[in-house]
Protein backbone atom coordinates (compact mmCIF):
# COMPACT_ATOMS: atom_id res chain seq x y z
CA UNK A 1 0.00 0.00 0.00
CA UNK A 2 2.86 2.44 1.02
CA UNK A 3 5.78 0.86 -0.92
CA UNK A 4 4.43 1.13 -4.43
CA UNK A 5 3.75 4.76 -4.28
CA UNK A 6 6.96 6.17 -1.24
CA UNK A 7 10.79 4.93 -1.31
CA UNK A 8 11.29 2.64 1.96
CA UNK A 9 7.94 4.34 3.67
CA UNK A 10 9.05 2.80 7.60
CA UNK A 11 12.26 5.06 6.79
CA UNK A 12 10.39 7.85 4.93
CA UNK A 13 8.10 8.36 7.14
CA UNK A 14 10.20 8.11 10.42
CA UNK A 15 12.96 10.37 9.00
CA UNK A 16 10.31 12.84 8.03
CA UNK A 17 8.75 13.03 11.89
CA UNK A 18 12.26 13.40 12.50
CA UNK A 19 13.03 16.32 10.45
CA UNK A 20 9.72 18.02 10.96
CA UNK A 21 10.29 17.42 14.93
CA UNK A 22 14.45 19.15 14.24
CA UNK A 23 12.73 21.91 12.06
CA UNK A 24 10.27 22.73 14.66
CA UNK A 25 12.75 23.11 17.53
CA UNK A 26 14.73 25.09 14.93
CA UNK A 27 12.05 27.47 14.42
CA UNK A 28 11.08 27.73 18.58
CA UNK A 29 15.03 28.48 19.14
CA UNK A 30 16.51 30.39 16.79
CA UNK A 31 14.30 30.89 13.83
CA UNK A 32 12.90 34.23 14.85
CA UNK A 33 15.64 35.45 15.65
CA UNK A 34 17.38 34.72 12.46
CA UNK A 35 14.47 36.44 10.97
CA UNK A 36 14.86 39.30 12.97
CA UNK A 37 18.78 39.23 11.69
CA UNK A 38 17.65 39.24 8.35
CA UNK A 39 14.71 41.96 8.18
CA UNK A 40 11.90 39.86 9.33
CA UNK A 41 10.77 41.20 12.00
CA UNK A 42 7.77 40.49 13.80
CA UNK A 43 4.86 42.50 14.98
CA UNK A 44 5.90 44.97 18.07
CA UNK A 45 3.95 43.40 21.26
CA UNK A 46 0.38 44.69 21.56
CA UNK A 47 0.14 45.64 18.07
CA UNK A 48 -2.78 43.56 16.00
CA UNK A 49 -2.29 41.58 13.05
CA UNK A 50 -4.05 42.87 9.64
CA UNK A 51 -7.15 42.03 9.31
CA UNK A 52 -7.19 42.18 5.30
CA UNK A 53 -5.33 40.60 2.80
CA UNK A 54 -2.05 41.70 4.37
CA UNK A 55 -2.08 39.38 7.23
CA UNK A 56 -0.70 36.89 4.84
CA UNK A 57 2.14 39.20 3.71
CA UNK A 58 3.75 40.32 7.11
CA UNK A 59 7.63 40.12 7.96
CA UNK A 60 7.13 36.80 10.18
CA UNK A 61 5.00 35.00 7.83
CA UNK A 62 6.97 36.03 4.59
CA UNK A 63 9.95 34.82 6.88
CA UNK A 64 8.05 31.39 7.89
CA UNK A 65 7.12 30.58 3.96
CA UNK A 66 10.68 30.87 3.40
CA UNK A 67 11.79 28.69 6.19
CA UNK A 68 9.14 26.18 5.22
CA UNK A 69 10.47 25.85 1.81
CA UNK A 70 14.47 25.59 2.58
CA UNK A 71 13.16 22.56 4.87
CA UNK A 72 11.40 20.96 2.46
CA UNK A 73 13.89 21.19 0.04
CA UNK A 74 16.34 19.72 2.04
CA UNK A 75 14.04 17.00 2.73
CA UNK A 76 13.17 16.12 -0.40
CA UNK A 77 16.50 16.66 -2.30
CA UNK A 78 17.64 13.95 -0.01
CA UNK A 79 15.38 11.69 -0.49
CA UNK A 80 15.55 12.59 -4.40
CA UNK A 81 18.94 11.35 -4.38
CA UNK A 82 18.16 8.13 -1.68
CA UNK A 83 15.84 6.75 -3.71
CA UNK A 84 16.46 8.08 -7.41
CA UNK A 85 15.43 4.64 -8.67
CA UNK A 86 11.66 4.73 -7.17
CA UNK A 87 9.34 5.71 -10.52
CA UNK A 88 6.90 7.92 -7.87
CA UNK A 89 9.46 10.10 -6.27
CA UNK A 90 8.44 13.60 -7.73
CA UNK A 91 4.79 13.11 -6.51
CA UNK A 92 5.16 11.42 -3.04
CA UNK A 93 7.61 13.48 -2.21
CA UNK A 94 6.92 16.97 -3.84
CA UNK A 95 3.69 16.44 -3.92
CA UNK A 96 3.04 15.65 -0.58
CA UNK A 97 5.32 18.89 0.21
CA UNK A 98 2.89 21.21 -2.00
CA UNK A 99 -0.25 19.47 -0.25
CA UNK A 100 1.21 20.20 3.57
CA UNK A 101 2.24 23.90 2.17
CA UNK A 102 -1.44 24.72 0.56
CA UNK A 103 -3.08 23.01 4.20
CA UNK A 104 -0.58 25.32 6.06
CA UNK A 105 -1.96 28.37 4.01
CA UNK A 106 -5.78 27.59 4.05
CA UNK A 107 -5.31 27.26 7.74
CA UNK A 108 -3.80 31.33 7.72
CA UNK A 109 -6.92 31.73 6.30
CA UNK A 110 -9.01 30.80 9.52
CA UNK A 111 -6.45 32.61 11.22
CA UNK A 112 -7.41 35.94 8.83
CA UNK A 113 -10.87 35.52 9.55
CA UNK A 114 -10.61 34.94 13.30
CA UNK A 115 -8.58 38.18 13.27
CA UNK A 116 -11.42 40.07 11.20
CA UNK A 117 -14.09 38.74 13.84
CA UNK A 118 -13.15 40.91 16.92
CA UNK A 119 -13.49 44.00 15.19
CA UNK A 120 -16.60 43.34 13.54
CA UNK A 121 -18.08 41.83 16.62
CA UNK A 122 -17.27 44.74 18.77
CA UNK A 123 -19.10 46.41 15.93
CA UNK A 124 -22.02 45.16 15.94
CA UNK A 125 -22.06 45.04 19.48
CA UNK A 126 -22.12 48.51 19.86
CA UNK A 127 -24.45 49.20 16.55
CA UNK A 128 -26.66 47.11 18.68
CA UNK A 129 -26.61 48.81 21.97
CA UNK A 130 -26.86 52.08 19.98
CA UNK A 131 -23.31 53.72 20.42
CA UNK A 132 -23.21 57.02 18.31
CA UNK A 133 -20.60 57.47 15.13
CA UNK A 134 -21.40 54.02 13.46
CA UNK A 135 -22.54 53.93 9.71
CA UNK A 136 -23.02 51.92 6.99
CA UNK A 137 -19.89 52.62 5.48
CA UNK A 138 -18.30 50.78 8.48
CA UNK A 139 -19.93 47.47 7.86
CA UNK A 140 -19.77 47.41 4.36
CA UNK A 141 -15.79 48.05 4.95
CA UNK A 142 -15.57 45.24 7.16
CA UNK A 143 -17.98 43.09 4.73
CA UNK A 144 -15.91 43.88 1.84
CA UNK A 145 -12.60 42.62 3.58
CA UNK A 146 -14.16 39.17 4.28
CA UNK A 147 -15.35 38.89 0.65
CA UNK A 148 -11.78 38.87 -0.01
CA UNK A 149 -10.31 36.70 1.80
CA UNK A 150 -12.91 34.28 1.69
CA UNK A 151 -12.14 34.55 -2.44
CA UNK A 152 -8.59 33.97 -1.76
CA UNK A 153 -9.63 30.76 0.50
CA UNK A 154 -11.80 29.70 -2.36
CA UNK A 155 -9.00 29.48 -5.08
CA UNK A 156 -6.57 27.95 -2.65
CA UNK A 157 -9.14 25.44 -2.01
CA UNK A 158 -10.02 24.76 -5.37
CA UNK A 159 -6.29 24.68 -6.74
CA UNK A 160 -5.65 22.65 -3.76
CA UNK A 161 -9.03 20.06 -4.52
CA UNK A 162 -7.77 19.64 -7.80
CA UNK A 163 -4.18 18.45 -7.10
CA UNK A 164 -4.86 16.18 -4.82
CA UNK A 165 -7.15 14.43 -6.23
CA UNK A 166 -4.85 13.85 -8.68
CA UNK A 167 -2.09 12.73 -6.07
CA UNK A 168 -4.54 10.51 -4.52
CA UNK A 169 -5.37 8.55 -8.18
CA UNK A 170 -1.47 8.54 -9.17
CA UNK A 171 -1.29 6.59 -5.63
CA UNK A 172 -4.41 4.13 -7.08
CA UNK A 173 -1.96 3.50 -10.45
CA UNK A 174 1.03 3.18 -8.18
CA UNK A 175 -0.49 0.17 -6.17
CA UNK A 176 -2.44 -1.34 -9.21
CA UNK A 177 0.65 -1.44 -10.86
CA UNK A 178 2.68 -3.06 -8.07
CA UNK A 179 -0.26 -5.27 -7.21
CA UNK A 180 -1.12 -6.52 -11.03
CA UNK A 181 3.08 -7.31 -11.44
CA UNK A 182 2.27 -9.95 -8.61
CA UNK A 183 -0.55 -11.48 -10.03
CA UNK A 184 0.18 -14.76 -10.40
CA UNK A 185 1.30 -14.80 -6.40
CA UNK A 186 -1.94 -12.92 -5.50
CA UNK A 187 -4.58 -14.41 -7.44
CA UNK A 188 -5.88 -17.09 -5.46
CA UNK A 189 -6.90 -14.87 -2.65
CA UNK A 190 -10.64 -14.79 -2.19
CA UNK A 191 -12.11 -11.68 -3.99
CA UNK A 192 -8.42 -10.63 -5.81
CA UNK A 193 -9.90 -8.66 -8.31
CA UNK A 194 -12.07 -6.62 -6.19
CA UNK A 195 -9.23 -6.20 -3.73
CA UNK A 196 -6.92 -4.49 -6.82
CA UNK A 197 -9.63 -2.60 -8.18
CA UNK A 198 -12.52 -1.48 -5.89
CA UNK A 199 -9.99 -1.60 -2.56
CA UNK A 200 -7.29 0.09 -3.80
CA UNK A 201 -9.66 2.86 -4.85
CA UNK A 202 -11.49 3.12 -1.47
CA UNK A 203 -7.99 3.29 0.23
CA UNK A 204 -6.95 5.98 -2.39
CA UNK A 205 -10.33 8.14 -1.61
CA UNK A 206 -10.15 7.48 2.27
CA UNK A 207 -6.77 8.41 2.16
CA UNK A 208 -7.47 11.91 0.56
CA UNK A 209 -9.65 13.09 2.98
CA UNK A 210 -7.79 11.47 6.08
CA UNK A 211 -4.65 12.93 4.99
CA UNK A 212 -5.52 16.70 3.97
CA UNK A 213 -7.73 16.60 7.54
CA UNK A 214 -4.54 14.90 9.36
CA UNK A 215 -2.72 18.00 8.34
CA UNK A 216 -5.08 20.25 8.59
CA UNK A 217 -5.35 19.52 12.00
CA UNK A 218 -1.93 19.58 12.94
CA UNK A 219 -1.40 22.88 11.33
CA UNK A 220 -4.34 24.70 12.91
CA UNK A 221 -3.12 23.40 16.51
CA UNK A 222 -0.07 25.33 15.04
CA UNK A 223 -1.58 28.15 14.58
CA UNK A 224 -3.96 28.66 16.79
CA UNK A 225 -2.35 27.59 19.89
CA UNK A 226 -0.46 30.58 20.31
CA UNK A 227 -3.75 32.57 19.78
CA UNK A 228 -5.78 30.38 22.04
CA UNK A 229 -2.98 30.77 24.62
CA UNK A 230 -3.56 35.03 24.11
CA UNK A 231 -7.14 34.92 24.46
CA UNK A 232 -6.78 32.87 28.05
CA UNK A 233 -5.88 35.80 29.76
CA UNK A 234 -8.66 37.15 29.21
CA UNK A 235 -10.21 34.04 31.22
CA UNK A 236 -9.43 34.14 34.67
CA UNK A 237 -11.86 31.50 36.45
CA UNK A 238 -13.87 28.82 35.81
CA UNK A 239 -17.07 27.01 37.23
CA UNK A 240 -15.94 24.56 39.50
CA UNK A 241 -12.11 24.06 38.41
CA UNK A 242 -11.82 28.17 39.57
CA UNK A 243 -8.78 29.83 38.86
CA UNK A 244 -6.75 28.14 35.82
CA UNK A 245 -3.72 29.77 33.81
CA UNK A 246 -3.86 29.21 29.66
CA UNK A 247 -7.48 28.03 31.21
CA UNK A 248 -8.40 27.81 27.57
CA UNK A 249 -5.63 25.81 26.21
CA UNK A 250 -6.15 22.89 28.92
CA UNK A 251 -10.13 22.70 28.24
CA UNK A 252 -9.59 22.05 24.50
CA UNK A 253 -6.72 19.38 25.50
CA UNK A 254 -8.87 17.59 28.39
CA UNK A 255 -12.12 17.70 26.53
CA UNK A 256 -10.60 16.49 23.25
CA UNK A 257 -8.78 13.69 25.20
CA UNK A 258 -11.98 12.63 27.08
CA UNK A 259 -14.04 12.40 23.65
CA UNK A 260 -11.26 10.55 21.54
CA UNK A 261 -11.07 8.11 24.92
CA UNK A 262 -14.65 7.57 24.70
CA UNK A 263 -15.39 7.03 21.54
CA UNK A 264 -12.19 4.50 20.94
CA UNK A 265 -13.56 2.54 23.80
CA UNK A 266 -16.60 1.89 22.52
CA UNK A 267 -16.28 1.62 18.78
CA UNK A 268 -13.48 -0.84 19.33
CA UNK A 269 -15.05 -3.82 17.87
CA UNK A 270 -16.41 -1.79 14.26
CA UNK A 271 -13.18 -2.24 12.39
CA UNK A 272 -13.53 -6.21 12.80
CA UNK A 273 -17.16 -6.38 11.80
CA UNK A 274 -16.43 -3.85 9.13
CA UNK A 275 -13.93 -5.83 7.65
CA UNK A 276 -15.94 -9.57 7.96
CA UNK A 277 -19.06 -7.36 6.77
CA UNK A 278 -16.76 -6.95 3.34
CA UNK A 279 -15.83 -11.02 3.30
CA UNK A 280 -19.49 -11.97 4.11
CA UNK A 281 -20.60 -9.59 0.67
CA UNK A 282 -17.81 -11.07 -1.35
CA UNK A 283 -18.27 -14.55 -0.41
CA UNK A 284 -22.17 -13.90 -1.45
CA UNK A 285 -21.51 -12.32 -4.67
CA UNK A 286 -18.68 -14.72 -5.57
CA UNK A 287 -21.25 -17.13 -5.40
CA UNK A 288 -24.00 -15.44 -7.73
CA UNK A 289 -21.42 -14.25 -10.35
CA UNK A 290 -20.23 -18.08 -10.78
CA UNK A 291 -24.29 -18.72 -11.23
CA UNK A 292 -24.33 -16.80 -14.04
CA UNK A 293 -22.06 -19.42 -15.86
CA UNK A 294 -22.70 -22.51 -13.88
CA UNK A 295 -25.85 -24.37 -13.59
CA UNK A 296 -24.75 -26.02 -10.75
CA UNK A 297 -23.79 -23.01 -8.66
CA UNK A 298 -25.77 -20.36 -7.07
CA UNK A 299 -28.25 -23.34 -5.04
CA UNK A 300 -30.73 -21.74 -3.40
CA UNK A 301 -29.45 -23.78 -0.40
CA UNK A 302 -26.12 -22.55 -0.77
CA UNK A 303 -27.35 -18.43 -1.71
CA UNK A 304 -29.60 -18.81 1.23
CA UNK A 305 -26.77 -19.73 3.82
CA UNK A 306 -24.42 -17.37 2.71
CA UNK A 307 -26.64 -14.41 2.64
CA UNK A 308 -27.95 -15.69 6.31
CA UNK A 309 -23.92 -14.91 7.10
CA UNK A 310 -24.15 -11.55 5.03
CA UNK A 311 -27.51 -10.87 7.44
CA UNK A 312 -26.07 -12.19 10.46
CA UNK A 313 -23.36 -9.72 10.18
CA UNK A 314 -25.19 -6.59 9.55
CA UNK A 315 -27.77 -6.86 12.03
CA UNK A 316 -24.12 -7.60 14.57
CA UNK A 317 -22.68 -4.27 13.13
CA UNK A 318 -26.62 -2.64 13.87
CA UNK A 319 -26.24 -3.56 17.43
CA UNK A 320 -22.91 -2.12 18.03
CA UNK A 321 -23.01 1.04 16.22
CA UNK A 322 -26.06 1.78 18.27
CA UNK A 323 -24.59 2.14 21.38
CA UNK A 324 -20.98 3.65 19.64
CA UNK A 325 -23.89 6.56 18.05
CA UNK A 326 -25.30 7.14 21.61
CA UNK A 327 -21.91 7.89 23.23
CA UNK A 328 -20.84 9.79 20.02
CA UNK A 329 -23.99 11.72 19.27
CA UNK A 330 -23.93 12.94 23.05
CA UNK A 331 -20.36 13.64 23.20
CA UNK A 332 -21.28 16.67 20.25
CA UNK A 333 -24.05 17.75 21.82
CA UNK A 334 -22.11 17.99 25.09
CA UNK A 335 -19.75 19.84 22.73
CA UNK A 336 -21.75 22.62 21.18
CA UNK A 337 -22.34 24.37 24.77
CA UNK A 338 -19.18 23.30 26.75
CA UNK A 339 -16.73 26.16 25.69
CA UNK A 340 -19.91 28.77 26.52
CA UNK A 341 -20.95 26.92 30.01
CA UNK A 342 -16.94 27.50 31.16
CA UNK A 343 -17.42 31.23 30.03
CA UNK A 344 -19.99 32.00 32.01
CA UNK A 345 -18.52 33.90 34.91
CA UNK A 346 -16.13 35.47 32.79
CA UNK A 347 -18.95 36.87 30.42
CA UNK A 348 -21.35 37.84 33.87
CA UNK A 349 -18.07 39.68 35.24
CA UNK A 350 -18.19 41.53 31.60
CA UNK A 351 -14.50 40.75 31.43
CA UNK A 352 -14.76 40.19 27.42
CA UNK A 353 -16.50 42.25 24.74
CA UNK A 354 -18.47 40.44 22.30
CA UNK A 355 -15.83 40.04 19.18
CA UNK A 356 -13.35 38.61 22.10
CA UNK A 357 -16.22 36.34 22.52
CA UNK A 358 -16.92 35.46 18.77
CA UNK A 359 -12.61 34.97 18.59
CA UNK A 360 -12.53 32.68 21.88
CA UNK A 361 -15.35 30.61 20.38
CA UNK A 362 -13.64 30.13 17.08
CA UNK A 363 -10.41 29.53 18.18
CA UNK A 364 -11.29 27.07 20.73
CA UNK A 365 -13.61 25.51 18.33
CA UNK A 366 -10.06 24.89 15.47
CA UNK A 367 -8.01 23.82 18.50
CA UNK A 368 -10.46 21.01 19.85
CA UNK A 369 -11.48 20.19 16.57
CA UNK A 370 -7.56 19.49 15.76
CA UNK A 371 -7.26 17.04 18.92
CA UNK A 372 -10.66 15.48 18.21
CA UNK A 373 -9.38 13.94 14.74
CA UNK A 374 -10.01 10.50 15.74
CA UNK A 375 -13.38 12.20 17.25
CA UNK A 376 -14.47 13.62 14.06
CA UNK A 377 -12.92 10.78 11.94
CA UNK A 378 -13.28 7.16 13.44
CA UNK A 379 -15.75 5.82 11.01
CA UNK A 380 -13.81 6.70 8.19
CA UNK A 381 -10.63 5.46 10.46
CA UNK A 382 -12.66 2.30 10.60
CA UNK A 383 -13.18 1.74 7.25
CA UNK A 384 -9.99 2.34 6.44
CA UNK A 385 -8.70 -0.25 8.62
CA UNK A 386 -10.77 -2.95 7.12
CA UNK A 387 -10.17 -2.20 3.77
CA UNK A 388 -6.07 -2.06 5.12
CA UNK A 389 -6.69 -5.57 6.35
CA UNK A 390 -7.91 -7.18 3.24
CA UNK A 391 -4.71 -5.43 1.58
CA UNK A 392 -2.52 -6.73 3.97
CA UNK A 393 -3.35 -10.54 2.61
CA UNK A 394 -1.87 -9.45 -0.75
CA UNK A 395 1.13 -8.01 1.28
CA UNK A 396 1.57 -11.28 2.68
CA UNK A 397 0.83 -13.10 -0.24
CA UNK A 398 3.49 -10.85 -1.99
CA UNK A 399 6.45 -11.66 0.30
CA UNK A 400 5.37 -15.43 1.03
CA UNK A 401 4.53 -14.85 4.30
CA UNK A 402 1.48 -16.87 5.90
CA UNK A 403 -1.89 -15.06 5.31
CA UNK A 404 -3.09 -12.89 8.11
CA UNK A 405 -5.02 -14.79 10.68
CA UNK A 406 -8.36 -13.78 10.25
CA UNK A 407 -7.72 -14.82 6.21
CA UNK A 408 -6.75 -18.46 7.34
CA UNK A 409 -9.89 -18.54 9.07
CA UNK A 410 -12.25 -16.94 6.62
CA UNK A 411 -10.68 -19.86 4.35
CA UNK A 412 -10.77 -23.32 3.89
CA UNK A 413 -9.68 -25.23 0.67
CA UNK A 414 -11.79 -26.63 -1.70
CA UNK A 415 -9.47 -28.38 -4.82
CA UNK A 416 -7.91 -25.42 -6.58
CA UNK A 417 -10.69 -23.32 -4.93
CA UNK A 418 -10.58 -20.63 -1.87
CA UNK A 419 -14.57 -20.51 -0.16
CA UNK A 420 -14.99 -17.95 2.75
CA UNK A 421 -16.25 -19.97 5.40
CA UNK A 422 -18.55 -18.05 8.96
CA UNK A 423 -16.75 -16.93 11.92
CA UNK A 424 -17.91 -16.79 15.42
Amino acid sequence: MFHSFFPQPKLFFTSLVVWTAVCIAIWYTVGVDAGIALGFSPLPEGQEPPIDLRFFLTPDNLWFYIFFVVCTLAFGAFWKIKARHHPWTNWSIWGSALIIFSTYFGVQVYVAINNWRRPFGDLLQNALTGKPGITDENFYSLMLIFCQIAFLSMFVSILTDFFVSHYVFRWRTAMNDFYMSKWEKVRHIEGASQRVQEDTMRFANILEGLGVSLINAVMTLIAFLPILFALSSYVSTLPIFGAVPHALFWLALLWSIFGTGLLAIVGIKLPGLQFRNQRVEAAYRKELVYGEDHADRAQPITVQELFANVRRNYFRMYFHYLYFNVARYFYVQADSLFVTFMLVPTIVAGKITYGIYQQILTAFGQVSNSFQYLVNSWTTIIELLSIHKRLRAFEAAIEDEPLPSIDQRFMERQGNEQVPIEED
